[in-house]
């Protein structure tokens, strides 16, 4: 499926979280995701917004929503979960304020 962009011009759909990633010369190349979210005791006002909305919309049944943030990496097979949780920890999550799970697909 293509998904409009900018300018008219047409993207490829994103693929599945779950297929790596080929590369020609390379062949497959582990995928890793890295999902962040808010702590509990940390106000939220986006996922708030999300469950104020949801009865608006005839939607019922949803007592609280956690907006976050999701990265997927494309890393050598070398990387171990030390440096994967490093890069997480330091560069993609704000440790003071956010909880983050990385797992290998």
């Amino acid at each position: 499926m293509l998904a409009p962009k900018a300018g008219g011009r047409r993207r490829p759909h994103r693929r599945a979280c779950h297929e790596a990633v080929e590369h020609s010369s390379l062949g497959i190349v582990p995928r890793v995701v890295v999902d962040v979210v808010p702590k509990p005791e940390i106000l939220d006002p986006q996922g708030q917004a999300i469950v104020r909305a949801l009865p608006r919309m005839g939607l019922r049944g949803v007592r609280d929503v956690r907006q976050g943030k999701h990265f997927e990496l494309d890393v050598d097979d070398d990387v171990d979960a030390e440096t994967l949780h490093r890069i997480a920890g330091e560069l993609l999550a704000n440790p003071v304020i956010e909880n983050w799970t990385v797992r290998r697909l």
